[in-house]
Formats: C-alpha cells, sequence, structure tokens
C-alpha cells in the first residue's frame, strides 16, 4: 500500500493510524506540538451515538442570538469582521433547518453504529484505556424539554437503542441520588459509554508504537508538495517526506492544510473547556448531561470532569474566566454535596473542528488524487474516532468510498466561498 502520512496526532488521526496499521501499512504520524494532546483529551469521554445530531439544529438559531454575546452563556460567538468566517458563520446558521438536521442524524448515527464494536476490539488488540458502560443521564430542569427530546429520541431507536424510560422527580434523584431536587425530571440511554480521553490516546500512542508505527512530535508540515494531480511529499522544518497517501486529520487545524492543497475545507475551531476535580468532591454512579446548563459531569477512575461550552473565537487557548466560573458554577448548583469551595486542579481548553453544516468531513480531497481528510467531529470526535478509523482506512487502502462515508464528502464544500 506504501506509505501514508498523517498530518495530525489528535484521537482521529492516531485511531486511523491503527486501523492503517492493521492492515500492513506503513504510517507515518506527525503533529506541530505532542499528539494525543488538545481537544483529544480536553472532553468529556462520552462514547455516545445517540447524541450524533449536528449542532446546527432547529431553532439555534433564535437561541443563539440571545447567547452569542453573552460569555457565560453554552454558546458564545466573538465578533470578528473575517469574511471567511462571516460565510461560515451564515452557512451554520442556514444549516439549523429540521430538514438539514434530521439528513445529519440519520448520516452519523448510520456512521456510529459499530462504534462499541471496535472499541471492544482494540481492548482486545491491546489498546490499554479506561472505559466505563455506566451509560449517560440526560437531566433536566424543564420538563417540556425533556419529554420532546424523549419523543424525539425515537428517531435513534432502530440503530440499536431502547427507548429510555422518563424519570420525573424523586424517583430521578433515587435512580442518581448526586443530583438536586431542583432538577424536575430526566432519563438514561443505558447503551452509551464513557471513556477517560487521556488514557485513550495514550493507549493508541503506546499501541502504534509497539507495532512499529513513528510519531514525531513537534513537527509541524509547511508544505504538502502536489504534482500532476497527486502528493507526492510532506516536508516539516527538518525533513521532506516523500508519500504515498496524505491524511489530513489536524482538527481545528484542517483548513491550513486543505488550502496547502488547493482545496476548500471550511472548518472553524469551537472551543469547549474541561474542569477537572481531583480526587471527586462528588461521585455520581454514571455521565450526567445537565440539559439546560449545556454541562458534561464525567466520573472517572481517579477524579471529576465537568466540561462545556462552545466558543467559536478562533483558535486560541486563551481561557476566558467567566465561562469557567459557568461551568464550575453549574456543577455547584446541581449535584448534592458538590463543597462551594472545591477548586479545579486543572482547568483545560481543547478547539473542536466544526464544518459550517456540523457534519465530520471524511473523505478525498477534490482534485488531488491521493490525499484524504478526516476531521469536523465537532463534539463527537471520541465518540466517531472508531468508526471514522475503520472507513477511512478501508477507503485508503482499497481506493473505494464506502457508502456510510459518502454523505460527508469534502467535496460538499466546492464554491463555499
Amino acid at each position: 500500500m506504501g506509505k501514508v502520512v498523517v498530518v495530525g496526532g489528535g484521537v482521529i488521526g492516531l485511531s486511523t493510524a491503527w486501523e492503517l496499521r492493521r492492515r500492513g501499512a506503513d504510517v507515518l504520524v506527525l503533529d506541530a506540538r505532542t499528539a494525543g494532546f488538545a481537544a483529544s483529551a480536553v472532553n468529556a469521554g462520552w462514547v455516545s451515538p445517540a447524541m450524533a445530531g449536528p449542532v446546527p439544529a432547529p431553532g439555534l438559531v433564535k437561541t443563539s442570538m440571545k447567547w452569542m454575546l453573552n460569555p457565560e452563556s453554552p454558546l458564545y460567538i466573538k465578533p470578528r469582521l473575517n469574511p471567511g468566517f462571516l460565510s461560515w458563520l451564515y452557512r451554520f446558521w442556514r444549516s439549523c433547518n429540521e430538514k438539514a438536521y434530521e439528513a445529519g442524524l440519520e448520516a452519523t448515527t448510520i456512521l456510529g453504529k459499530e462504534t462499541m464494536e471496535i472499541m471492544d476490539r482494540w481492548q482486545t488488540e491491546g489498546v490499554e484505556f479506561e472505559m466505563h458502560d455506566f451509560g449517560l443521564l440526560y437531566a433536566y430542569r424543564d420538563i417540556v424539554a425533556m419529554e420532546a427530546d424523549l419523543h424525539a429520541f425515537q428517531k435513534v431507536t432502530p440503530y440499536g437503542y431502547a427507548q429510555p424510560t422518563p424519570l420525573y422527580g424523586a424517583d430521578l434523584q433515587a435512580f442518581e441520588p448526586v443530583l438536586s431536587a431542583s432538577l424536575a425530571g430526566g432519563y438514561h440511554v443505558k447503551e452509551e459509554r464513557t471513556v477517560q480521553p487521556v488514557t485513550l490516546v495514550q493507549g493508541l500512542i503506546a499501541a502504534l508504537e509497539h507495532a512499529g508505527v513513528e510519531i514525531r512530535n513537534g513537527a509541524p508540515v509547511v508544505d504538502i508538495e502536489v504534482s500532476n494531480g497527486r502528493a507526492i511529499a510532506v516536508r516539516t522544518p527538518a525533513a521532506r517526506i516523500e508519500a504515498d497517501h496524505v491524511l489530513i486529520a489536524a482538527g481545528a487545524w484542517t483548513a491550513h492544510f486543505g488550502k496547502m492543497v488547493g482545496a476548500k475545507l471550511p472548518i472553524e475551531a469551537g472551543k469547549g473547556y474541561g474542569l477537572d476535580f481531583k480526587p471527586a468532591p462528588v461521585k455520581p454512579q454514571r455521565s450526567i448531561y445537565l440539559h439546560d446548563e449545556r454541562i458534561a459531569i464525567t466520573p472517572f477512575n481517579d477524579g471529576l470532569r465537568l466540561a462545556g461550552t462552545m466558543e467559536l473565537s478562533g483558535i486560541s487557548d486563551a481561557i476566558m474566566p467567566r465561562r469557567v466560573a459557568a461551568i464550575e458554577k453549574g456543577g455547584k448548583k446541581y449535584l448534592n454535596g458538590f463543597a462551594q469551595d472545591a477548586r479545579p486542579q486543572q482547568t483545560w481548553v481543547g478547539m473542536r473542528p466544526m464544518a459550517p453544516d456540523g457534519l465530520p468531513v471524511l473523505g478525498m480531497v477534490p482534485g488531488v488524487s491521493n490525499v484524504s481528510v478526516a476531521s469536523g467531529h465537532a463534539m463527537l470526535g471520541v465518540t466517531l474516532a472508531a468508526v471514522t478509523s475503520v472507513q477511512m482506512a478501508e477507503l485508503i487502502t482499497t481506493g473505494a468510498t464506502p457508502d456510510v462515508l459518502k454523505p460527508f464528502s469534502p467535496a460538499r464544500f466546492r464554491g463555499f466561498f
């Protein structure tokens, strides 16, 4: 199959490198900083195909107009007079309709169908990481919103999910005693899982290195050489690396590398925050989604993580204290026994890669016969990493695009801006 150079050492790049190596490919992973870092480690760790709907959703335009300028809201958009970003934002808002959302939900749910089986296989193959099967509990202050979401959940039951039973009032607290009585209801999706994302990327790195895959940290790609419609080499400051195939899996930085090969890949950074408390100040029995606050609560073996927000402010590691405080406040408000003076030992930020229609960008790059892209997973990077890796490895090693990838083709952005 020849040499595959993977640009980007996040969870998507690492998992695809693993699947390529299983198929006998010679793989090299390049990362500008440190593989396994950034958004791949700074997330809630949920493996939740049932939450696979695109971020742009019906009604979000009205809600986002209220949220967008409030730095404490779940969605914050930093005003920028940048033509590319304004074009992206316009298409994002145009995607907030029922037809686009339903089509996106169906495509991503179908894509994610084999997620759990693949992750189980990884563990049997020697990829070591922390994983729990205690499901995901959705908790609401607003009963009307809960019942609407429960009704909508019927759309994913054909893909192996049981319709959850609603839990009202005291039944919710009995099911998860750590939750405040101020929450009116919820439901438990037992099929979902949780991984500790740092252990997942570290486990993939260890398994890849054991299998003979080279991972170069501190190796930023400065050019992808293209000749006669083919990529022939990748350049870093230290080396020129000949390649038979190049996979761009660079997360929020994907658009930059797309330009190197003449491709329009309009991916923006959607910053999220993670707050780690060690040891855990409270101990939920399972992962919890505080719907009204859009806050994720995840118990790990060594502590508790609160995560949330979507901040469209460009690529920046800057931390907005008010956004951190809003997440912390929400966790303390709705988790019994969470001491008000408890402080996170570490606060993280990660840039999620966001396409304007909210869907992953998976497939061959138009105009270049041996360059592919796997990015744009938004908040579903950990959820869809396993299935993305299998399908992209199939594409790269056979040259044929699996049907399940066709809704995510990079070609959909031709003429974008």
